[in-house]
């Protein structure tokens, strides 16, 4: 279920999480004395995990909103235009070091305008350094307990399975090790394996225009209504205004009646511009001059951009049309991108598209709208420049962010006390209102931490896990344990790049758990085998989110993951198998 693209995670997670108590309960397990109850799977909704997982996410979202890594992004922008090279090597750094404590989504959303403006005003194509920049995050987000969700849960799970709670920097360094040699290939080989790929901005999308139509006094169309009019044309016709006289701007009734003289205003690409002339046998007018060959279509002050629709977006899950998007920000939308999908024009009726994560938006508007709508922070918006949300409680976000990570660090607090603290503070302190913070909240990650901690339970209940345990000793026979490890590892990074990767790790933990037992070796770095393999999510476009944001801004293809992230992939997997078998004396 996980794995249907057409059926969005957190129906899954809720199928999933409806099956178990339904059958639970219609079909009791265990003992009378210690049965298990189908309540009990409703405990992952006050799961310290999922608790850590939420508050984080609005701290991050805190830290989006006044724009308090701005500074790092100003610098990045101006140091690309003396050294690309060093700067890319920076930015895979800068990027890999953020994602260990604030959750690699508002990193990527920060990096990305910046690497797309400088794409834009070098000329050069995007596509070589957005793809390592997004997988670099994902390197950076393993190395701490609080870089992933994925790391939450496996933490959380081992330590309720009876094994020691990590601190943050317990695998700091198995994971900085292999992750600067990740972080190497992303800067020397990844660029040079991913070819030139367009983004939808250099597509050939149709760009709207704004003209008049003159109804002369041996028209047709005088005397009709604007409605019959519009029927001439198919309902086609998108008119903004009726021009009559020199001074009189009326509003387009259906009923209106056309007089000889009128202008009637309209805003569409110019094929159907000259296509409304002729059918209505009036002229087009574009300024005070007819169109033609000396005065061609215009569009002064208008400008192309692109949305990326992201985790925190007022548009995911909605449409065009039930957000009222063009009304609201007036802006026209010429052309919608989803992975994985050819593009769709505005002749496809975009406005009623439910859009999801990763999607893109081309739109079109003048400077001071789209400006707008970068400046209101609801959105990530892509153009030419590399404007950043900043306010003057930049700092004083960062400080309480730096602080959540300081108490958890040093083991005053639990990171779920922390961070709750921590959203309180940026409430009170009006870093963030209670619609950021809502909105920070994701019902996908959610559900599947949920529908997952669920799973896990299930499997350690009724034996499950202790029984794929004993089938995975028997498949590895006499293997040595650390082949053992690494065979886990791998089957981990496979899975995590199917399925989402917090099912993966929470299914994985007490399996590894079990089969250190059966061994009778620590379980530490087989529990650390599942953590470093859930996060491997390299090989496809749908294994992470920022996957699916890099994708569609980079114009890649599903088959350029599968070049860049698999040797990524066995890059990370050998150089752990070597270093945790090494740690832990196996």
């Amino acid at each position: 279920m996980f794995t249907r693209e057409n059926l969005p995670l957190e129906t899954s997670s809720l199928g999933v999480l409806v099956l178990l108590i339904t059958g639970f309960e219609l079909f009791p397990y265990g003992a009378p004395d210690h049965r298990v109850h189908a309540m009990d799977f409703f405990l992952g909704f006050g799961h310290e995990a999922l608790i850590a997982v939420c508050a984080l996410m609005i701290a991050g979202q805190g830290i989006v909103r006044t724009g308090a890594l701005e500074p790092i992004g100003r610098y990045l922008s101006r140091l690309w235009a003396v050294s690309p090279g060093i700067s890319l090597l920076l930015t895979l750094v800068v990027g890999a070091g953020l994602s260990a404590f604030v959750n690699n989504v508002p990193i990527v959303v920060l990096l990305l305008p910046i690497l797309i403006s400088i794409s834009l005003k070098t000329g050069k194509s995007a596509s070589g350094i957005l793809m390592p920049m997004g997988f670099a995050t994902l390197t950076g987000g393993m190395s701490t307990t609080i870089g992933t969700s994925t790391n939450l849960l496996v933490i959380s799970v081992a330590t309720d399975l009876g094994l020691r709670r990590f601190d943050m920097f317990d695998f700091f360094l198995p994971a900085s090790i292999a992750g600067g040699i990740a972080i190497v290939y992303l800067w020397l080989l990844a660029p040079r394996l991913l070819p030139n790929r367009q983004a939808l901005r250099d597509d050939t999308s149709p760009r709207l225009f704004f003209a008049h139509l003159l109804i002369e006094d041996d028209n047709p169309c005088v005397g009709q209504t604007l409605s019959e009019v519009t029927e001439q044309t198919g309902q086609n016709l998108t008119i903004t205004e009726i021009r009559r006289g020199p001074n009189s701007i009326l509003k387009p009734i259906p009923n209106l009646i056309i007089n000889a003289g009128d202008r009637i205003g309209i805003w569409d690409t110019p094929i159907n511009l000259k296509e409304f002339e002729n059918v209505l046998a009036a002229k087009l007018y574009t300024g005070g001059d007819p169109v033609d060959e000396d005065h061609p279509l215009s569009a002064d002050d208008q400008k192309i951009a692109e949305i990326i629709v992201t985790q925190s977006s007022p548009l995911e899950g909605r449409s065009l049309s039930q957000t009222r998007f063009s009304e609201t920000y007036q802006l026209a939308t010429l052309a919608l991108n989803r992975p994985g999908r050819t593009i769709r024009t505005l002749t496809d009726r975009v406005s009623d598209v439910r859009l999801r994560i990763g999607d893109i938006l081309l739109v079109q508007g003048s400077g001071e709208k789209i400006t707008a709508l970068k400046l209101a922070g609801d959105h990530l918006v892509l153009d030419a420049t590399s404007d950043l949300p900043h306010t003057r409680k930049a700092s004083l976000a960062l400080m309480i962010i730096s602080a959540i990570v300081t108490v958890a660090a040093v083991g005053l607090m639990p990171i779920a006390i922390s961070a709750v603290c921590g959203v309180l503070l940026m409430l009170l302190t009006r870093c963030l209102s209670w619609q950021d913070a809502a909105s920070a909240l994701s019902t996908p990650v959610i559900m599947i931490v949920v529908a997952s901690l669920a799973l896990g339970k299930a499997l350690l209940a009724t034996g499950g896990a202790d029984y794929l345990a004993q089938v995975f000793v028997a498949i590895a026979a006499d293997a040595s344990a650390p082949v053992t490890l690494s065979g886990l590892m791998l089957i981990m990074a496979v899975l995590t790049n199917i399925v989402s990767n917090n099912a993966a790790a929470v299914i994985g933990t007490p399996i590894a758990v079990n089969i250190a037992s059966q061994l009778g070796l620590p379980a530490e770095p087989f529990v650390l085998a599942v953590l470093f393999g859930a996060n491997m999510s390299y090989a496809t476009p749908m294994a992470y989110k920022t996957n699916l944001l890099v994708m569609n801004a980079g114009g890649y293809h599903f088959s350029d993951f599968l070049k860049v992230g698999i040797p990524l992939m066995v890059i990370m997997w050998i150089c752990l198998s070597f270093i945790l078998p090494a740690l832990y004396g196996l």
